[in-house]
């Protein structure tokens, strides 16, 4: 027979991060335990390639197709970051 055993750890994080966990996982009817371990288990199943070396890096930017056009300025690519930060996130 296969006893399974559970283990308490602690993660230490903001009280920002832990509330908008906490309210994430209200959302989803979970608890905020169940929906860490679902977070923690995505990121183990997360196959996407890494992109620790140089090597890796270069291997990436080859395999994307090729760009017509120039690239937009500094000030469009901050606008853009910008608003990624808030995109989806609920109103104050």
């Amino acid at each position: 027979m296969l006893l399974h055993m559970s283990t308490r750890i602690q993660v230490v994080v903001e009280e920002a991060e832990r509330e908008a966990f906490r309210a994430q996982a209200e959302r989803e009817g979970v608890s905020l335990s169940s929906w860490l371990r679902e977070a923690g288990h995505r990121r183990l199943r997360d196959d996407r390639p890494r992109l620790d070396t140089v090597e890796s890096v270069r291997a990436f930017f080859a395999s994307l197709p090729a760009r017509d056009g120039d690239e937009p300025d500094w000030a469009e690519h901050k606008e853009a970051i910008a608003r990624s930060r808030t995109a989806g996130l609920p109103p104050l």
